[in-house]
């Protein structure tokens, strides 16, 4: 006699081969083990004292039909007197004979059941009502119930950005204090305008240059720079790496935050430019005299005119 495991292992192969889905293959097979576990001769078909009974015999039983089974509730199921379910079997013995022609016999439980132990029937939900289509004369439509799901607030559809409190609105904020300041500065160049005279001088003389020659004092800075470096690296390289620094400092310090605890970078930067800048253009300005030589604006007196 085959061992349970042969058993599992021959109808896994047998259901296989007959296409079945892994499934169900495995299912059959599990049911042929156990069958072959509690000693049944045959194990391969399923044994007829645990098969489910017809549904003529559980009707004379007091039984509900499969339909009618599956439909009642499981509480209602719970609920049935013991008397109904302990109905002597001689009962089906004592219909007419019309049983033995095929017909079913009719449901002795459900009438039997005393009134006191029948379930309250369960309030049915209210039929939609139904309202005439055109004038009246089509047949009637049910009419929709629509139910209240769920309440979803407009942030979870909308995203809704909280406006920051450190910013104001361009107008009348921003630009009533760039006119004001527009205001200022234009007073401050009319009243030095007035001030300091700047007449244009005579037509320049090839033959006589002056001494010191400087630039103007937006291009004292780059002359300064020759005292020290080839011409081409303070003309051109250096002027080109303070440019590509300036445009590049956006891209290298992304902090958004405007506090300056937090831009160490950006004002590092900023100042590193502010007093190269400002330092090499004093210089050249004040400090430097006759042959563009180092000389002391106490001693041998300032040599530039606006």
């Amino acid at each position: 006699m085959p061992t349970p495991d042969e058993v599992y292992e021959q109808i896994l192969k047998e259901e296989s081969d007959k296409g079945s889905s892994p499934a169900v293959a495995q299912g059959r097979a599990k049911a042929a083990r156990v069958r072959a576990q509690r000693g049944s001769t045959n194990p391969n078909k399923p044994d007829p004292s645990t098969a489910p009974a017809p549904d003529n015999v559980r009707e004379a039983l007091g039984g509900a039909p499969a339909a009618e089974a599956q439909t009642q509730p499981q509480a209602e199921a719970g609920e049935q007197p013991k008397a109904a379910a302990s109905e002597p079997s001689d009962r089906a013995a004592s219909e007419p004979s019309d049983r033995a022609a095929g017909e079913k016999p009719k449901v002795a439980a459900a009438t039997s059941r005393p009134a006191a132990s029948r379930p309250a029937a369960r309030p049915s939900s209210p039929a939609p009502t139904k309202k005439a289509v055109g004038n009246g004369a089509g047949p009637a439509v049910p009419e929709r119930v629509q139910r209240l799901l769920a309440v979803v607030k407009p942030e979870a559809i909308q995203k809704v950005e909280r406006q920051p409190m450190d910013r104001v609105n361009v107008w009348p904020h921003l630009m009533a204090a760039e006119f004001v300041s527009l205001l200022v500065v234009m007073a401050l160049l009319t009243f030095f305008s007035l001030g300091v005279d700047a007449p244009l001088r005579e037509l320049a003389n090839f033959n006589q240059t002056p001494n010191p020659s400087k630039a103007p004092w937006y291009f004292l800075g780059l002359q300064e720079l020759l005292r020290y470096f080839h011409p081409q690296v303070a003309g051109v390289t250096i002027p080109n790496v303070l440019i590509l620094t300036a445009f590049a400092a956006p891209f290298i310090d992304r902090n958004p935050s405007t506090r300056p605890d937090d831009r160490k970078l950006a004002i590092v930067l900023f100042t590193f430019f502010m007093l190269a800048f400002a330092g090499l253009s004093i210089i050249g300005m004040f400090f430097r005299g006759p042959g563009f030589n180092f000389v002391f604006p106490w001693e041998g007196g300032i040599f530039f005119e606006l």
